[in-house]
């Protein structure tokens, strides 16, 4: 028995169908893509050491930007968050929730308080510290206030003052790079 070929037409019809569903399939890809790193999550990149020890220059990172446009899901009092710099909104930050509306905050030789509370910083070496002294102050609602883990060497709102809640773009979940130092963050770890 001799097999025979389908008729070109009906090949050249089957090759085009396949094609279409290809491209049917990379436009969906790049229209979830799209959806995802616009409304869900980003890949970010360190640049700097104002966040030492905790990250460091060039350290990936992976932010939920969903997490804070939820109902109720505000940043919270620790949380590493991506913001964009109040100043010049087309710069963006990795930093740390100090304040949140309507904490009063002080800072006595580098030691930070929130409403009379230390601020956890025993995870900050020595040389990373600050000996600064300022306050009392009170967060303004709607607002918050964002510092560096490395204290001497972070431009953060002991500087340019409060970060409004719309320029805090989300927060930092995970560094994925480097491999050896992949972590997930929650609030002071």
């Amino acid at each position: 028995m001799v097999k025979q070929r389908a008729p070109i037409g009906h090949t050249l019809a089957r090759i085009g169908e396949e094609l279409v569903a290809w491209f049917k399939t990379l436009v969906s890809a790049a229209v979830y893509a799209t959806l995802i790193v616009t409304f869900g999550f980003q890949v970010a990149r360190v640049e700097g050491h104002s966040m030492a020890p905790t990250l460091e220059d060039q350290d990936r990172l992976i932010v939920n930007k969903l997490e804070y446009r939820l109902p109720h899901h505000d940043p919270q009092f620790g949380d590493i968050v991506m913001l964009l710099f109040p100043n010049d909104p087309d710069k963006s930050f990795v930093k740390r929730v100090i304040g949140e509306p309507g904490d009063t905050l002080r800072s006595v030789n580098g030691h930070v308080f929130r409403n009379d509370e230390p601020v956890p910083d025993d995870f900050i070496p020595e040389e990373y510290r600050s000996y600064d002294t300022w306050g009392p102050e009170i967060v303004p609602d709607a607002y918050y206030f964002v510092m560096g883990d490395h204290r001497n060497n972070s431009s953060d709102s002991r500087t340019w003052r409060y970060v409004p809640k719309k320029y805090i773009i989300g927060k930092v979940q995970l560094r994925w790079w480097p491999l050896t130092q992949m972590r997930i963050f929650s609030a002071w770890e």
